[in-house]
């Protein structure tokens, strides 16, 4: 008599900083090395923060920070992911005939593969990006496949099929709008950029929406005196780019004097 074949098994290990993970009952709790995750349970790491899910002998996945994701269908062929928002790292082992998906939660882009590496980010509003590191990578939407081979990525936008697959590129777009002046008085400041679509960015350690063109914009609070704003963008195949400016704030108000002979 042939034994059935055991249901797959996930688990959290390697975690860094807040992570959190969601039971059946929908509640977010602090999660723990060793952790097993179901079907429809969740996974989310903080700004900062790390973890990996091991999928037992057939792939295992990062999570970078500011990422959340749900666990979709587990059998002995195929392993599915839902990809809320964030960026994710797929290491998928050869020669165990099983698939390995990530599926984006908002749209119907999927990328998958059946042994190789490849990198998912997504913003979720739709815009996903895939690069492969190793071997190929099924990157499908609206209809169409396109295979993405190492060295190269796509990208699908809200309500279109991937573009053709392109080698990933040396650098970065980046572009940081900010005060023309170096010295404010308002405890708030506005940051506005625009990067590529599909790329993260941070901004003094917070993960910062993207739209479905790469456009950000967000608010930042300052404290007294001088600081940097640091802002990094990180795109799929590990293409980084950053911008550091130099703000001073100075709430205080200066007693302005006024010579009252002046106009004698």
């Amino acid at each position: 008599m042939v034994a059935a074949p055991k249901p797959q098994q996930l688990t959290l290990s390697q975690l860094s900083g807040a992570v959190e993970v969601k039971g059946a009952d929908g509640t977010w709790r602090a999660a723990k090395a060793g952790d097993v995750l179901k079907p429809s349970d969740g996974v989310r790491t903080q700004d900062g923060a790390y973890a990996v899910i091991v999928g037992g002998e057939y792939w295992e996945v990062k999570m970078e920070p500011g990422t959340e994701v749900e666990v979709g269908e587990l059998s002995e062929s195929i392993s599915r992911l839902l990809l809320g928002s964030g960026m994710a790292h797929a290491t998928v082992r050869k020669g165990n005939k099983h698939t390995f998906e990530v599926k984006a939660k908002k749209g119907d882009a999927a990328a998958r593969s059946a042994g190789g590496a490849f990198t998912i980010a997504g913003n979720g509003e739709g815009t996903v990006a895939v690069s492969t590191e190793d071997g190929e990578t099924e990157l499908e939407g609206k209809g169409r496949v396109v295979i993405v081979r190492a060295g190269q990525r796509s990208v699908v936008l809200p309500g279109q099929a991937p573009t053709d697959p392109v080698a990933v590129p040396s650098s970065l777009l980046l572009k940081v709008s900010l005060p023309p002046v170096s010295l404010v008085n308002k405890t708030k400041l506005t940051v506005v950029g625009q990067t590529e679509p599909g790329a993260r960015v941070q901004i003094g350690g917070r993960m910062i929406e993207t739209d479905a063109t790469g456009r950000f914009s967000t608010t930042v609070k300052l404290d007294e005196g001088k600081q940097e704003i640091d802002v990094k963008a990180v795109g799929v195949g590990g293409v980084n780019a950053s911008s550091a400016h130099q703000i001073e704030l100075d709430t205080h108000v200066r007693r302005v004097t006024i010579d009252k002979n002046l106009w004698k």
